[in-house]
């Protein structure tokens, strides 16, 4: 469980800040892209994420596990 929970706090990390930058900067521009804005957004999409991972992870593990399981 530790593993889970540590590796959903980094890919949510980073997925989240990715995901936040780019639409920030589609959405506003390079010119009007500032870092507390950003960060507000990131740190609201990370709040959002960590649980979702954590929730959704075992769901998704045993459905890959089905798609990609030998028969």
């Amino acid at each position: 469980m530790k593993q889970k929970i540590t590796f959903a706090l980094i890919m949510g990390i980073v997925t989240t800040g990715i995901i936040s930058f780019s639409l920030i900067t589609v959405n506003l521009g390079w010119a009007h892209l500032h870092l507390a804005i950003w960060l507000k957004s990131w740190l609201i999409a990370y709040l959002i994420v960590i649980p979702a991972i954590l929730i959704i992870s075992p769901f998704v593990e045993k459905l890959v596990h089905l798609l990609i399981s030998k028969k």
